[in-house]
């Protein structure tokens, strides 16, 4: 049987608020009887203070306990009474009611030997001494009023442990009638965080918890809308991943499409510039293929990395004359601002810095008018070294600086071919720098298009 989570708290109070209650039920019934008894000792031992003078008097006339035993009667014992008999107003005894009564009261003589009453030797009593002509000549004492309780009396105690059990119930009754509304109102939130956790594993990523509070369960609401944006924004982000892959993959598929059935159908006849624009298409598709497969590699962990240490300069000098000749082929003005004579050693995998040099050089190639220029500097510090690359206009406006190394994003609107890739190299080129524990940013330039800026920590390792 399943048992909602509201049932369960409503138990868990009134199993709580029960064992509380319980507790100070037995508690002050103990407390009652125990009061009561010592009230009733009290009165019973001032009483019996004027029973021991009314006993020496009497021995005083008698010169011995006899009398207790004979029931003679020239004296008077309606002042041997107990102190329950007084409370309850019950007549005088008589002498033989007291004699042959087991009253608490116990008088023993001057041997300690009991002469009146009954006195179980494991039971304390506080005996006081009874005085005649100057000497001790028997003692007096009250047993336990708790086994010598008139009716009335225990009829009072019982009146007070059925008022407070009456108490007790209502008391719970209480509880419930509180704890209903108010399990209600703490199961409330926690019922739309589980109906808001089943809307999301539905895949409806909009889903939202309205915040009513601020202890853990708001903070709980907060944490739960901030997931579920994330997830929004990732299913948004995959969506528009699969588009952009499927016109990124259509393109260049299209291209070849034509150019195939052209040869076909005899449009255009097989000639060393139809092979060329198949094969630059050919090579296209592989480019984007090949940079999906090393984004996939990364995004699981499987892109190795072979380290180890080697001069950034020499690196950054190598790629930078194995693309001079593309710069001055399109007119674009290359300037090396990296020191010949340093060097700087870092931690690095060679091929996949150049692959990094490499991409961002295509880009500056790709979007730089041709006119332009490329100015590539470098920079160190004792922990890290900062390379530097800044190219003139087009430049990228503010609000599309920290989204340029988001996969498949460009900052033109358009799909045209014409003068930009598929938007995966910053994108690898961020992956492989973060790979080397370092970080990569774009900011403007102060050339008027785009300011590339790596940093990467000097290695401190023995070679």
């Amino acid at each position: 049987m399943k048992i909602s989570i509201t049932y369960r708290l409503i138990l868990s109070i009134l199993t709580a608020t029960g064992l509380a209650i319980l507790t100070l039920l037995l508690i002050m019934q103990w407390s009652i009887n125990r009061g009561f008894i010592q009230y009733l000792g009290k009165m019973g031992q001032a009483r019996l203070e004027q029973v021991i003078v009314e006993l020496g008097r009497v021995y005083e006339e008698k010169r011995s306990w006899d009398f207790l035993k004979t029931s003679p009667p020239q004296w008077d014992l309606r002042e041997i009474r107990t102190a329950s008999e007084r409370e309850a107003g019950r007549p005088a005894a008589s002498s033989s009611d007291v004699h042959h009564s087991n009253g608490p009261l116990v008088i023993l003589d001057a041997n300690k030997k009991t002469v009146f009453g009954s006195y179980p030797r494991d039971e304390e009593v506080n005996f006081l001494p009874i005085s005649a002509n100057g000497k001790v000549v028997g003692y007096a004492g009250l047993l336990s009023l708790k086994h010598f309780l008139h009716p009335v009396q225990v009829h009072f105690l019982s009146q007070q442990k059925l008022t407070l059990a009456f108490a007790a119930v209502g008391m719970v009754l209480v509880v419930v009638l509180i704890s209903l509304p108010l399990a209600r109102r703490l199961v409330k939130p926690i019922r739309a965080m589980a109906q808001a956790t089943h809307d999301i594993s539905l895949g409806k990523y909009t889903t939202r918890i309205a915040l009513t509070s601020s202890d853990e369960l708001g903070q709980l609401a907060r944490d739960f809308n901030n997931m579920a944006l994330i997830l929004e924004k990732h299913e948004k982000d995959r969506r528009q991943w699969i588009a952009d892959i499927s016109h990124e993959l259509r393109t260049p598929i299209a291209i070849l499409r034509g150019e195939i059935e052209a040869l076909l159908d005899g449009i255009r006849s097989v000639a060393p510039e139809t092979i060329r624009s198949l094969h630059a298409e050919v090579l296209r598709l592989n480019r984007l293929v090949e940079d999906l497969y090393l984004l996939s590699l990364y995004d699981i962990g499987a892109l190795t990395f072979r380290k180890e240490n080697l001069d950034l300069v020499e690196a950054l000098g190598d790629s930078l004359k194995s693309y001079k000749a593309e710069f001055t082929r399109k007119g674009i003005a290359l300037t090396n601002d990296v020191p010949k004579d340093k060097e700087v050693t870092v931690f690095a995998d060679r091929e996949r810095l150049n692959q990094l040099f490499a991409n961002l050089f295509e880009n500056s190639l790709r979007y730089t008018t041709s006119g332009g220029s490329l100015a590539v500097g470098l920079a160190q510090s004792e922990e890290q070294v900062i390379v530097e690359l800044q190219d003139s206009a087009p430049g990228v406006p503010e609000k599309d600086l920290n989204r340029l190394f988001e996969r498949l994003y460009r900052v033109e609107g358009s799909r045209s071919r014409t003068s930009g890739g598929a938007g995966l190299g910053l994108a690898i080129c961020k992956n492989i720098v973060e790979a080397h524990e370092g970080t990569i940013s774009a900011h403007q330039s102060q050339l008027g298009g785009l300011l590339i800026r790596i940093t990467l920590p000097i290695s401190r390792r023995s070679a």
